[in-house]
């Protein structure tokens, strides 16, 4: 398209000044005259040009009035104009140029001084215009840049979430008595910390928090349990001091694999969270839990919001050693534990939503 002929549009009502001009250009590009306004907004009806050179002094409609209509319809606005003028003054040329006109070449004009002007500013055009084109390139180019690095980071979490699924599925297999534990407790966990939300209880510090990636990281908070061997594990007994005290190194040890884990991944929102309530969910409001006998606020809000959900769990589920406890007895010993075992803020709103956190699990 590039090697067609340029097309000049001239419009001048001086019928000398259309010959001298196309005699001029001809030579050179595809020239259309016209002898007014009216006739020029007539031809551009059928042909686009490349440039316009408009004569300012014509009759009816002069180059100005033509200027301005010619900027304000979107067709064409970007046509580059080059007022041809007896004027000289520079208050004309100055009014010409803030219209919008590229150049202003006082008549009668010398041949040679036509061409090149007309000749630069349609190569000023030209590479206007593939600039545009390359940027546009470039803005397409980004863009699907930018789709195929989410499509691909996208790709990257769903195998990271799958493969931190299966790790957490892996203790509920070697623990045949929690089957479900895990589902169970992230419906609980995002019920409880949405309540508190609702009710601008540590609000500040839950508005920080990406709560999908949160609930997502809490199927973690067991998998020290991996480490566990199976005669404690699964032991269908109430467990001995000492092996009581090895099963509380689950949470040790469950921080110790995802600080391994953490070393060779770069989601670590995901893995803060996971390492928290790893570490910290058996940890007590009184200072009496474990493994570090952290108490109050000094327990990570992430922790004592696992700590109450992880209790219930267990307390509505049957184990080797237990019988289920039925909902409204579960509840009644949690919140007995208010202030000793729990964070109290969080279980007054745990007992209210109590009820709710027990129909989302059943709907299921």
């Amino acid at each position: 398209m590039e090697n067609e002929l340029k097309k000049i549009l001239l419009a001048d009502d001086d019928f000398t000044n259309l010959v001298n001009a196309k005699n001029v250009l001809g030579k050179h590009f595809e020239v259309f005259t016209v002898p007014s306004g009216e006739k020029l907004f007539k031809i551009l009806d059928n042909i686009t040009p490349d440039i316009i050179l408009l004569d300012i002094e014509m009759p009816e409609m002069n180059g100005y009035e033509v200027m301005k209509i010619l900027k304000n319809n979107p067709k064409t606005a970007n046509i580059p104009v080059i007022f041809l003028t007896a004027r000289i003054d520079i208050g004309s040329e100055l009014e010409g140029l803030t219209l919008g006109a590229v150049d202003y070449i006082a008549k009668p004009f010398a041949p040679s001084l036509l061409l090149k002007r007309v000749e630069n500013h349609l190569l000023t055009a030209s590479q206007k215009r593939l600039l545009q084109v390359q940027n546009r390139q470039i803005s397409d180019y980004n863009i699907n840049l930018h789709r195929m690095v989410e499509a691909k980071t996208q790709t990257v979490r769903e195998l990271q979430n799958a493969i931190f699924d299966i790790l957490a599925e892996v203790v509920e297999y070697r623990d045949d008595a929690t089957g479900g534990h895990i589902y169970r407790t992230q419906q609980y966990f995002r019920i409880l910390t949405e309540e508190l939300q609702k009710n601008r209880i540590y609000q500040n510090e839950i508005a920080e928090w990406d709560l999908p990636l949160l609930v997502l990281s809490s199927q973690l908070h067991d998998i020290g349990k991996i480490a566990i061997s199976d005669t404690i594990l699964l032991k269908p007994a109430k467990l001995t001091r000492e092996e009581f005290e090895t099963m509380q190194k689950h949470t040790v040890i469950g921080g110790e694999i995802i600080e391994r884990i953490e070393k060779n991944t770069t989601d670590h929102l995901f893995i803060r969270y996971a390492k928290s309530m790893a570490l910290t969910h058996h940890e007590k409001w009184d200072g009496s839990g474990y493994p570090h006998k952290l108490s109050g606020t000094d327990i990570p809000l992430q922790g004592r919001l696992m700590a109450v959900v992880d209790v219930y769990d267990a307390l509505v589920s049957k184990r080797p050693y237990k019988k289920p406890f039925t909902h409204e007895e579960s509840v009644q010993i949690i919140c007995k534990g208010n202030g000793k075992h729990f964070d109290p803020s969080i279980i007054n709103v745990f007992c209210s939503v109590a009820d709710k956190m027990k129909e989302a699990v059943q709907k299921e």
